[in-house]
């Protein structure tokens, strides 16, 4: 399990130590993923017997379905992480980008950051118990999925907010529920596919691939794709390439959004595309979806096609991120009044 201490800047001290300054907890929702091989089988459980996202029979099957399920994927899961080095970077990369904001905020007031992974160690309870002794004045929940999906930062938010009634009934929370076209992040995105670009021929094919979601849960109102939508339109402005948005990460026997990525490589390689420049545009920070589905099988996937594939890099724990973060905190704050 992953699960290492924070680093606390000295500004973020002192600043814990003015009673004049507020207080204010910042939580970073992430998905969270294995530490090593042999926690994927309980990380999957966790995730497949989260009923708010899939529904497995009646309500009291739920977890004994995900055991099974979790149990039978395991072994092909295990093999996808055993190629990324053994284990999903995500703590780690989030648990630095924590303490990289914190040292951000350190000057603004009494910031102690942190972050709550849903399917996996620290949880939200774990996160929100190890602030209760800060006694803070304000909670800012933070998402790091820039596009709003019930499924990711809906999900994330309701479990912060039931492990908050039942430790700190009286916390208020100030919600940053998306981000799709903040200025630094489109900035940020736009210099990255500029780099990415830059070393390719004339005629290359820019691809969005977003995680999947089942349709359904568009058909009942989620803004998921009007959001990556959102970005897209201002990525495009400021880089003057046109690119074709696709869904990677589906799984189980029910309507996915489309197309799927394969689809479109295969698309595009109809189309005699030569080169693919893949933005993983729903996600900040490296993990199985990049390392293992982009970097390796739709890598090989494109080339046995006939094509090269070039990903944007992650943003991870880069300065620029970090200040996009700082100030989606600070607007939140002064929102609340706390700044």
């Amino acid at each position: 399990m992953m699960n290492s201490p924070l680093k606390t800047s000295a500004s973020e001290g002192e600043a814990m130590s003015n009673p004049a300054r507020k207080r204010i907890g910042v939580v970073l929702f992430n998905l969270g993923g294995p530490g090593c091989l042999d926690d994927v089988e309980p990380f999957l459980e966790n995730l497949f017997s989260d009923r708010d996202i899939i529904r497995l029979g009646p309500a009291f099957m739920q977890k004994f379905i995900a055991r099974r399920i979790a149990r039978k994927r395991a072994p092909k899961s295990r093999e996808a992480y055993r190629l990324i080095g053994g284990g999903s970077p995500i703590n780690r990369i989030t648990g630095e980008l924590a303490a990289r904001l914190a040292e951000n905020l350190g000057g603004d007031g009494g910031f102690r950051v942190d972050m709550a992974m849903r399917y996996w160690h620290p949880g939200a309870e774990e996160t929100l118990r190890k602030m209760e002794a800060e006694r803070l004045d304000g909670l800012v929940a933070l998402t790091l999925y820039p596009h709003y999906s019930k499924a990711t930062t809906g999900s994330s938010l309701a479990d912060l907010k039931a492990a908050a009634a039942r430790i700190a009934p009286g916390l208020k929370i100030a919600v940053v529920r998306s981000w799709p076209d903040h200025p630094g992040y489109v900035e940020a995105l736009a210099g990255r596919v500029k780099k990415a670009a830059a070393p390719l021929a004339p005629g290359f094919a820019l691809v969005y691939s977003a995680h999947s979601l089942p349709v359904k849960f568009i058909e009942e109102g989620d803004p998921y794709v009007e959001e990556l939508k959102k970005t897209i339109a201002a990525l495009e402005k400021q880089t003057g390439i046109r690119g074709n948005l696709c869904y990677q990460s589906r799984s189980g026997p029910v309507r996915w959004l489309s197309p799927s990525t394969p689809r479109m490589l295969s698309t595009l390689a109809a189309a005699g595309t030569r080169e693919v420049l893949m933005l993983p545009i729903s996600f900040v920070s490296d993990h199985v979806e990049t390392l293992y589905e982009i970097d390796i099988l739709y890598r090989d996937m494109a080339e046995k096609m006939g094509m090269r594939l070039a990903r944007v890099e992650s943003f991870n724990y880069a300065p620029d991120f970090v200040c996009v973060l700082a100030d989606l905190v600070r607007s939140a704050c002064r929102r609340e009044g706390w700044l």
